[in-house]
């Protein structure tokens, strides 16, 4: 299993949904910035919204299995193998990242049970 490199390339704010149904003085997501990077593997990274990471963790998991090798969606979704572009589940601030598998090992750093 390797790790994946989570960038944060959109903070974004539904203007004309947010008019409508969002609370006063919403904005675009306080948690995330533009640029952020984290790294993934098995586990939500540190630092890394709890939402966000339940929208992309099966892009994550993926990824640091080997779909690296391939693209996903029979190839009609991104061209760039080892690459997915997702983003969180917040209707009115979407949050959109870019998840790049690395040859980077992950090490689990627990002692699991058994």
């Amino acid at each position: 299993m390797n790790k994946v490199k989570i960038t944060v390339l959109k903070t974004t704010l539904q203007e004309d949904l947010a008019a409508q149904y969002g609370a006063e003085g919403l904005d675009k997501c306080p948690m995330l910035r533009e640029g952020q990077v984290f790294y993934a593997d098995y586990a939500k990274p540190d630092g890394f919204c709890d939402e966000a990471w339940k929208a992309i963790y099966q892009y994550v998991f993926a990824l640091a299995h080997g779909a690296a090798s391939g693209t996903f969606y029979f190839g009609d979704w991104i061209r760039v193998p080892g690459v997915a572009i997702c983003s969180c589940n917040d209707g009115l601030r979407p949050v959109i990242f870019k998840l790049e598998a690395t040859n980077e090992e992950a090490h689990i750093n627990y002692t699991p049970v058994r």
